[in-house]
């Protein structure tokens, strides 16, 4: 599991569930990784975690995706810590609930187009610089599978979501040869965030899904493994359904 030894990864919204799951399948193939996230004591417990379990350098760093400024701040600290960047995971996203759309107001507009989308547009810029002028690297994107089929519970957060999709693609070609850029697409993943979801809904986020079962954040490592690494190295520009078949298309 020493794919990525000597390699440094930063994940956003990394410690807890999609992103958490990332950190350790990283930290476990020998990369010293970036915890990056909003609760800097939060980043801070899984940084412990993940340097003693894996010996593996773990720094944690607080990120307010939404504010401009953090991700020039996130970058310059990754560029004195560590002189390079060779992986990026631009996973943290936020989707808080409303009752309708007329209720949605522009503060809750910008918010949730802050995170999903304007952050990681500054970050992986600036981090794609980083890479293109080292070693090069790899930006993993994730995104949703609403994107495809956007519903009206989601709305805000699948438009921006759908802005990460463009932005894998125009990345891809900005920063190429030496860049790759890709995105992962969840289908319904089962954290603490849909901890909360009736039986109902649970049953009917999972109604005609061939794997017939949520996601786990752990589902996401094997795919953020190979699209960090050169096994995936004619890979770049594409978006990768992982969502147990429920979106399943031909194109």
């Amino acid at each position: 599991m020493g794919e990525l030894t000597g390699r440094v990864a930063v994940v956003t919204g990394g410690s807890r569930g999609i992103g958490r799951a990332i950190v350790d399948g990283f930290a476990a193939a020998g990369a010293d990784v970036v915890i990056a996230s909003r609760k800097l004591d939060a980043c801070a417990i899984a940084a412990e975690q993940v340097s003693d379990k894996y010996s593996v350098r773990a720094l944690p760093v607080a990120y307010q995706a939404a504010d401009w400024e953090d991700s020039d701040r996130l970058a310059e600290t990754i560029d004195r810590e560590f002189g390079r960047c060779d992986v990026l995971v631009n996973n943290a996203g936020m989707t808080p609930r409303y009752a309708d759309l007329p209720s949605i107001d522009e503060a809750y507009y910008d918010k949730v187009a802050g995170v999903n989308l304007k952050g990681p547009f500054r970050l992986s810029v600036l981090l794609a610089e980083q890479m293109k002028a080292g070693d090069g690297g790899s930006i993993i994107n994730v995104s949703t599978i609403g994107t495809l089929r956007p519903g009206k519970d989601e709305l805000v957060y699948a438009c921006a979501k759908a802005g990460l999709n463009a932005l894998t693609v125009g990345l891809a070609e900005a920063y190429g040869p030496t860049v790759r850029v890709n995105a992962l697409l969840p289908g319904p993943v089962a954290t603490d965030i849909s901890s909360g979801w009736s039986d109902e809904l649970r049953a009917r986020a999972v109604d005609g899904m061939p794997l017939a079962r949520m996601g786990t954040p752990e589902d996401f490592v094997g795919p953020a493994l190979w699209l960090a690494t050169q096994a995936s190295a004619f890979v770049t520009g594409t978006h990768i359904r992982v969502d147990g078949g429920l979106y399943r298309q031909n194109h």
